[in-house]
């Protein structure tokens, strides 16, 4: 992508009504305005919130919404090209169960409030093999997560990568959270056939099994 499409669609962003985009002074070591009020600001209703971090074009949480209108979902991500194209699509399919947030993870929490978000989804992480602290199953992100999920919250993760998938079962255990389902190949064993969650597939995730590459599922939830 050149430089003038990616100013485009930057400028472009800025129009898009579902799609937040703090600046750095609005979340570092601060709250934000929106923390504990997505509900009745962004969505005009209570409805569970469901959270997919890293969520890149946002075709995860356009899936989930389209298939589960009773909920709520936010994309997060960085990378504000990327998230262009998810909100886009919910602007110009007027979607009132999207929204996106462009900003970093690790500011995640001045964002939510306590037992503000019901799920998180982890879809086809960055595994961070130099870096296990950075990964996004890490304890260190985990306990990030139990200020805002509520009580029995789950978090999923999808992904390609063998070291992700065994490093988290590995946290899993060593911090007694609740492991409730692990599956080493969702395809193989026929798990994501009948699971609306799991059928979905991203770009890249269609890419991998092209590649014959296996696909993970873990679903856990935090004490």
């Amino acid at each position: 992508m050149g430089r003038k499409d990616k100013a485009k669609r930057f400028a472009e962003n800025e129009t898009f009504k579902c799609l937040i985009q703090p600046s750095m002074e609005e979340v570092f070591h601060r709250d934000h305005p929106l923390k504990g009020h997505w509900g009745k600001e962004i969505f005009g209703n209570d409805a569970p919130i469901v959270l997919e971090l890293g969520c890149g074009k946002g075709e995860y949480t356009i899936a989930l919404a389209e298939k589960y209108p009773d909920r709520n979902f936010i994309g997060v991500d960085i990378k504000g090209a990327r998230l262009w194209k998810g909100a886009k699509y919910a602007t110009v399919n007027n979607m009132p169960n999207v929204a996106f947030l462009r900003t970093r993870i690790e500011f995640i929490d001045s964002l939510f409030s306590r037992d503000e978000v019901s799920e998180i989804w982890l879809t086809f992480s960055d595994p961070q093999p130099k870096k296990p602290n950075k990964r996004l199953t890490s304890k260190i992100f985990n306990d990030i997560y139990s200020r805002f999920l509520i009580k029995g919250g789950l978090i999923h993760l999808k992904t390609d990568s063998v070291l992700l998938y065994e490093s988290t079962l590995e946290v899993i255990a060593e911090n007694g959270y609740e492991l409730l389902e692990s599956d080493n190949d969702i395809y193989g064993s026929g798990r994501a056939d009948g699971d609306g969650l799991l059928q979905i597939k991203t770009f890249y995730e269609s890419q991998f099994l092209a590649k014959g590459m296996k696909i993970t599922y873990l679903k856990y939830r935090l004490p």
